[in-house]
């Protein structure tokens, strides 16, 4: 059987054995190359719901997930675990695989292929390597890949194991590298002739973590024929073992026979090489690629479930919506029975990469979705802190580290709390949220819990003689806010009342200065209470340069470098908008509704808006503290429609865990949350119907009544059948069960959001 015949088989017989239920369900408008150009760094191999194993082309080892779009750049092989959207240094790439062919009977351990007839939907990736006319097939499920090799007729049939290839490896080794990989050690034992076994131990990478462990069971549906394996640059025909010693190792196995194709399963683990061949046992203890195929698409399909649109929406945005909640849950991973660090009955979750990019939208998605889900992730974030000693902010390879602004930990639990998630030990959560708020993490304080602590809780603000003083100022308070709520509901008053007050402390960063005509910003100041009006850029010819510090001033990579700028990754005016417990407060010091009006004009008009990056997350939605609901809706509506798309490059930004898009999808349905507090705001939505099919059992349905291009502002809502003036609900009211029922119109509503205004703690009674 040709190459070419085999496949179009292959495909015929994955569509045959998939479910009737699955034909018209949603899993087919997932597209996992969204995203996999421009910006998205989105990881395009096959996965499960929070899979472990992640097998994937690798490419460009300076790519955080291993891929590039770009057809000259040559594969090199195809490894076991990576991460998805993330910016920085790459991590992961461990237990590189590459099927070759060779007239030699001792071919090099170097092999590369141009690609060609790529292939990829959900859980399944296909390509072809054009050097040998090799066609690769995976598809995966929790924690083994399954890999489906087909070689011409007639080739010698290879496939190379390399424990030496990473992601983010420095072209020379450098142990201060802050982001590179760096390689520990290795160790390959071809263990019978089906069977291959071993690990790769590499430290580093975007969290500057410990080293880390990757141990691996191969194993093949045909015997292996000859073998040799390697260390360092030196090849050993056949010698089964290769012993750590510090060096790289891997093997070349040779298959003999008539048969074209070669079947692989990899198991990987973190505890050891026989519990990776248990994952293999466990999930894939038969050869059939197909039905491997078929559970994994079962799995996600149980998760797209939870959120049906109307039938007759476009394929377009069935597919943005689908493939955002797809991004959304790739991270963090399940490795519940595989911590090598301490043992626990209980759930335990990594790769938190980062909670700062995902605390806005991403764990509110799943906490509406899969609440079951989120349960379980923020126990195993408490296991963290009880075992490490804090809470992750970002965790990667079994080590935290590191945080970009506050503790937002502290975030995802109020988030959780305040929706009513059961089956979480909140007393223990804010013991959790306390060691955060009352003891600096000394040392590295990047790796965990809150830098600068000692400024801000002398002070009351972070100066400007630690780094990121501006956005650690303004999410401390938030992050202290969120730490009340919890201490009030569980009766701890004087917490309560310390922690309410500092929620406060953001102020002590506003400054009344103006610029592009609105007055009022977060602003420099230092450990003295003077305000900083300048900073050191440049020294040059023996002469020091200073430049204003202006609120569009964005001192990082230009003066200082990207981690040390008083904000991360944002300017003033971007962040001074960031005070989600009190937009009230924020609208009174900006000099009322009017002049907040023309603000938020100014930010999105003049460009000052960065779509691609979490700050400005609810900027977007700020219209609504003002009674104008409806220029949320023009200004949301214009982002999604300008910038996603369902091109390769349809995400606007670093996707970060699927942290862009649960913002979008959250944006599609028509709801979007203030993480940390019990309410989603309102917007037109771009589905006529959605139906969101809870676990408790209970439907709720967004209907759209009228909507199209010209009807595109909410006229009025009804909340059950009774009339809602209100432009946020409840998350209790979702829970419940019910119907909100938006009639749209082609002009906005003078009634409709005007009055009752979204929760701020300035309108509350203490």
């Amino acid at each position: 059987m040709t190459n070419r015949i085999l496949h179009i088989g292959i495909l015929w017989s994955v569509l045959l054995t998939l479910p009737i239920s699955l034909y018209s369900q949603n899993h087919k408008y997932v597209d996992p190359l969204i995203g996999s150009e421009g910006l998205g760094n989105v990881f395009i191999g096959p996965s499960a719901p929070y899979g472990m194993v992640k097998p994937g082309p690798d490419n460009d080892v300076a790519s955080n997930s291993g891929y590039s779009a770009n057809a000259d750049k040559e594969i090199y092989g195809f490894s076991q675990v990576h991460v998805s959207g993330t910016g920085g240094g790459p991590k992961y790439g461990n237990i590189s695989v590459m099927p070759f062919s060779s007239e030699s009977d001792t071919p090099s351990k170097d092999q590369t292929s141009l690609r060609s007839d790529e292939q990829v939907r959900l859980a399944y990736y296909n390509v072809m390597l054009n050097k040998w006319n090799i066609q690769t097939q995976i598809t995966t499920s929790d924690r083994a890949a399954f890999y489906h090799f087909s070689y011409p007729q007639g080739a010698k049939r290879f496939v190379k194991i390399d424990l030496g290839k990473f992601l983010g490896e420095a072209a020379i080794p450098n142990p201060d590298a802050r982001e590179a990989q760096q390689f520990v050690g290795s160790e390959i034992e071809i263990v019978s002739d089906t069977e291959v076994r071993g690990y790769s131990r590499i430290r580093g990478g975007w969290n500057n973590g410990s080293a880390y462990t990757v141990y691996f069971s191969a194993v093949f549906d045909q015997p292996i024929s000859t073998y040799s394996t390697w260390k360092k640059d030196k090849i050993f025909s056949n010698q089964k073992i290769q012993i750590d010693t510090g060096d790289k190792t891997g093997a070349i196995l040779s298959f003999d026979g008539a048969n074209d194709d070669i079947q692989m399963k990899i198991g990987i683990s973190f505890l050891s090489p026989l519990k990776a061949r248990a994952n293999i046992n466990n999930e894939i203890p038969h050869w059939d690629f197909n039905q491997t195929l078929s559970q994994t698409q079962n799995k996600w399909e149980a998760v797209f479930k939870r959120l049906e649109v109307n039938e007759d929406a476009s394929t377009e945005l069935k597919t943005m919506l689908y493939t955002g909640l797809y991004h959304t849950m790739l991270m963090p991973v399940d490795r519940t029975g595989e911590n090598p660090l301490w043992e626990n009955n209980g759930p335990y979750y990594d790769d938190f990469y980062a909670i700062w990019d995902t605390y806005r939208s991403s764990s509110p998605l799943i906490t509406l979705l899969n609440p079951s889900r989120q349960v379980d992730i923020i126990n195993a974030m408490l296991q963290i802190y009880k075992r490490d000693g804090y809470m992750p902010d970002a965790r990667s390879g079994n080590s935290n580290g590191r945080t970009q602004g506050g503790s937002n930990g502290e975030v995802v639990i109020a988030d959780a709390f305040v929706k009513g998630l059961q089956g979480i030990k909140y007393k223990v959560a804010l013991e959790a949220m306390l060691k955060d708020a009352t003891v600096p993490p000394g040392g590295n304080e990047e790796k965990e819990g809150r830098g600068g602590l000692t400024d801000y809780n002398r002070l009351g603000y972070v100066s400007t003689d630690f780094v990121r003083a501006g956005n650690r100022t303004l999410e401390y308070a938030y992050n202290d806010y969120c730490l009340a709520i919890v201490a009030k509901a569980i009766k701890r008053r004087g917490e309560y009342w310390r922690f309410i007050k500092q929620a406060d402390n953001w102020q002590n960063l506003w400054r009344d200065i103006e610029d592009h005509g609105s007055r009022g910003f977060i602003m420099p100041k230092d450990a003295h209470g003077n305000w900083v009006d300048s900073i050191q850029c440049n020294a040059k010819y023996g002469r020091i340069s200073y430049v204003p510090y202006t609120p569009v001033m964005q001192d990082w990579p230009i003066c200082v470098c990207w981690w040390c700028g008083f904000f991360y990754e944002a300017s003033s005016w971007e962040y001074s908008l960031s005070v989600p417990h009190d937009v009230a407060k924020l609208v009174e010091l900006s000099g009322g509704k009017e002049a907040f009006q023309k603000r938020l004009n100014t930010l999105f008009d003049k460009g000052l808006y960065n779509v691609a990056n979490e700050p400005s997350f609810l900027s977007p939605n700020l219209y609504h503290w003002i009674g104008r609901p409806d220029l949320s809706n023009d200004r949301i509506h214009q982002i999604i429609d300008n910038n996603y798309n369902i091109s390769a490059s349809g995400i606007p930004g670093n996707d970060d865990s699927g942290a862009m898009s649960s913002w979008l999808a959250f944006h599609m349905i028509g709801l979007y949350p203030n993480a940390g507090q019990s309410y989603y705001l309102i917007n037109a939505p771009y589905f006529k119907k959605t139906t969101i099919h809870q676990e408790n059992g209970n439907d709720f349905i967004i209907e759209a009544k009228n909507l199209s291009e010209q009807n595109k502002y909410i006229q009025s809502v009804q909340l059950n059948g009774v009339d809602y003036t209100k432009a946020f609900i409840e998350h209790s009211d979702i829970v419940k069960g019910g119907s909100l029922t938006i009639i749209m119109g082609s002009k906005p509503s003078d009634k409709w959001g005007t009055e009752l205004l979204p929760p701020s703690l300035s309108d509350k009674e203490i």
